[in-house]
């Protein structure tokens, strides 16, 4: 899945009791086609992904629009979709509807089980790291790019130059798997084990992750939904998306560190919580509201 968005008109009013937007409801970023195709992702998977049926392309078109998606925007971004191989259309007369191929569905399943399965509570530690020694050269830049992209994706982090830790051996297969896939076995290796007498742990955490700025992270995610209460059943909707669209960049951001790691009183976990309150308060009407969109478009 990806990232960024938000709604306006099909969806319903965005207001608080006061007559301001909610801020969940009201941010602008500037957003194009990359992040049209995000908001798109986002839609497929929560609402596309758990069924059969294929889709109109006016749905998809009202219910981006209602996030403040132009009409342009969208249609770009369902044909880029297509061209990724990720969706297929079908027409009748002058409509066409879109299903998900097979390797939209293996893509949008691999991210929603990441995605949702992300705020559960990690396994008791037991104190060791996996370490990675990994040797690309300067001037092959795109490779680096690659590799460090795909090594923080699984959660590593990089406390100096050439060197990867992660405090969870069990990724050493996954993390053999990119780096077999990248061709950089002979220039590799990896040793697990427990952490040494000399320096500390909090210095290795502090010098390979970037905990304050994911930290600040999830309190702008608690700040934008934490007061939010949609009404109408458009709204929830809106609010739905967002709320997933808004949770699916942590997996990218924080490494999931064991809490002996962590800050006291991580806002991690308290972002956590307020996100499967609220995707579960709001599931059953944002469903039910996509449902009859569907219905009535059919």
């Amino acid at each position: 899945m990806s990232t960024e968005t938000e709604p306006s008109s099909a969806l319903g009013a965005r207001t608080q009791p006061d007559g301001g937007a909610h801020p969940a409801l009201s941010r602008r970023r500037g957003l194009g086609q990359t992040s049209a195709r995000s908001l798109l992702l986002t839609v497929l998977g929560e609402f596309v992904l758990p069924r059969e049926e294929p889709v109109w392309t006016q749905v998809l078109i009202d219910v981006l629009g209602g996030l403040d998606v132009e009409n342009k925007s969208a249609r770009q971004a369902l044909a880029r979709t297509a061209a990724e191989g990720l969706l297929v259309s079908d027409r009748s007369g002058r409509r066409v509807r879109w299903s998900l191929t097979g390797s939209g569905r293996r893509l949008l399943s691999d991210g929603a089980a990441r995605i949702y399965g992300f705020g559960a509570p990690a396994a008791a530690w037991d104190e060791r790291w996996l370490v990675l020694l990994v040797s690309v050269p300067e001037a092959r830049r795109q490779l680096r790019h690659r590799l460090r992209t795909r090594l923080a994706w699984a959660g590593l982090g990089s406390p100096a130059p050439g060197v990867w830790v992660s405090p969870d051996p069990a990724k050493q297969e996954e993390v053999a798997d990119v780096v077999a896939d990248l061709g950089l076995e002979e220039v590799t290796s990896s040793f697990v084990g427990p952490f040494g007498t000399i320096g500390s742990q909090a210095d290795v955490v502090a010098q390979a992750w970037d905990l304050a700025e994911v930290e600040e992270a999830y309190e702008e995610f608690i700040a934008e939904f934490a007061d939010a209460a949609p009404s109408t059943p458009a709204e929830v909707l809106a609010h739905q998306i967002l709320l997933v669209h808004a949770w699916r960049r942590f997996p990218f951001l924080d490494p999931k560190l064991p809490a002996e790691l962590l800050p006291a009183e991580w806002a991690g976990s308290r972002a956590a919580e307020l996100f499967e309150s609220r995707h579960e308060l709001w599931r059953d009407q944002a469903q039910a509201h996509w449902q009859a969109l569907v219905r009535s478009a059919s």
